[in-house]
């Protein structure tokens, strides 16, 4: 983690819906919402499958995993739910929705084969999600949080500081914007050469910790064959980069280094040009490098998965501590055994800019938040089809309704229970 001394440069990435590992992303995330909305109404016709399994959208379990590469998509994974969903057709849709409809773009919705292998998920895993460890130790008393067990071990981090308006970091929060930016010139016909996959790079400079101006900006974007270099350079920087810094308020350094399509030519892209998989873009998905990472991934995984709910929870909690004003930078940490409703660990750190002793944020934390995986399902509303939203342009960061996790609804609370108006 970064100190907050001496002057430094920090860069960060972000992709677009097209590239090859977003678009695995997409498609988890696809299977996962229509599991749910599949499952939702099912239970709201009081369905009851042959075996005697009432559909009931708690009892979803989804680890979807993607894999694309030229002409082939397969989709894997443990599923468990009462309900049917057309596997080959969502991802022929979530395909066409990002642009990949036509052959000579090198990927094509309607002409790529689709192997569906997905299976079970092992009983080994739901006897300690469906019943928890307490639970089956006679410790759960009547408190259903108590009941509810991680679907995994692991840690997981949260990460907001008060950078920018969303209390995201500069870097990755500008290099998202980018590409949300590339995709909209593209889908909107003012760059209507451009295809689906591109990349974006955004590089800051720090001074004590603060940021102070944007010294180098990457953009690599796929285009059609008869684009002539020099006129892409130009369009990009007139069309994407420009209008994204005077929206944000953000002016680029004196000499600061755009490239464009550095190669010079990017023409082969997608699935065609790179295998893409699920939750191989992990450091986009969060904070750009700012600030640490457990090592799970989030698309395709339903909210009793840790790696993902806790992460949602993480973020939750430090964006409220900085909302608070208790401190410019903090990051969550917290930690599950598979099978237990309680966290194993919690940890805040607020790497010397706290407003109040550190200790007492952390006390703040524990009475405002319960981070038991039953708990934070429902304080987010997890339980819904929100997910594919989520599996391009980040996770955090972007305040949408969807976003539950992006609210500082309890940024009062913790300014209360730290003693302050």
């Amino acid at each position: 983690m970064l100190n907050n001394q001496g002057s430094y440069l920090f860069t960060s990435e972000s992709v677009t819906e097209g590239h090859p590992d977003k678009v695995c992303d997409q498609i988890s995330d696809a299977v996962l919402d229509a599991i749910l909305s599949k499952e939702i109404e099912l239970a709201e016709r009081g369905y009851v499958a042959p075996g005697g399994q009432a559909a009931d959208p708690s009892q979803v379990r989804c680890a979807c995993e993607t894999l694309a590469t030229t002409g082939m998509v397969i989709v894997t994974g443990e599923i468990r739910t009462q309900a049917y969903v057309d596997v080959p057709g969502i991802v022929r849709e979530v395909l066409s929705d990002i642009g990949y409809n036509r052959a000579k773009y090198g990927f094509d919705c309607d002409t790529c084969g689709v192997l569906n292998a997905i299976h079970e998920q092992s009983p080994d895993i739901a006897q300690g999600v469906d019943e928890s460890w307490e639970a089956q130790h006679g410790l759960a008393g009547d408190d259903p949080y108590e009941r509810v067990g991680a679907g995994d071990q692991g840690m997981m981090f949260g990460y907001a500081c008060n950078e920018t308006s969303t209390l995201m970091p500069m870097p990755v929060y500008l290099a998202h914007r980018l590409a949300e930016r590339l995709t909209e010139v593209r889908k909107d016909g003012t760059l209507p050469y451009l295809r689906p996959d591109g990349k974006t790079q955004v590089s800051v400079r720090y001074e004590d910790g603060i940021p102070t101006s944007v010294e180098k900006v990457v953009v690599s974007t796929q285009h059609a064959d008869n684009v002539e270099h020099g006129a892409l350079s130009a369009d990009i920087v007139a069309h994407v980069i420009e209008p994204v810094f005077a929206a944000e308020g953000v002016k680029l350094a004196e000499g600061a280094g755009i490239h464009v399509n550095p190669t010079g030519r990017f023409v082969v892209g997608g699935p065609m040009g790179d295998a893409g998989l699920t939750g191989r873009k992990i450091i986009v998905d969060t904070y750009g490098g700012m600030g640490r990472h457990g090592g799970g991934a989030f698309s395709g995984k339903d909210c009793t998965k840790v790696d993902r709910s806790g992460a949602y929870a993480a973020r939750w909690v430090a964006k409220n501590v900085v909302a608070a004003g208790l401190a410019d930078r903090c990051e969550v940490q917290v930690a599950y055994a598979i099978g237990m409703a309680r966290p194993v660990s919690v940890m805040v750190d607020t790497f010397g800019t706290a407003k109040v002793p550190e200790a007492d944020i952390m006390a703040a934390v524990e009475s405002v938040f319960d981070l038991r995986p039953g708990a934070i399902i429902d304080a987010l509303d997890l339980r819904r089809p929100i997910y594919r939203k989520t599996a391009a342009y980040g996770h955090f960061g972007r305040e949408l309704p969807e976003f539950t996790w992006e609210r500082t609804d309890k940024a009062g609370a913790l300014r209360k229970a730290c003693g302050l108006a």
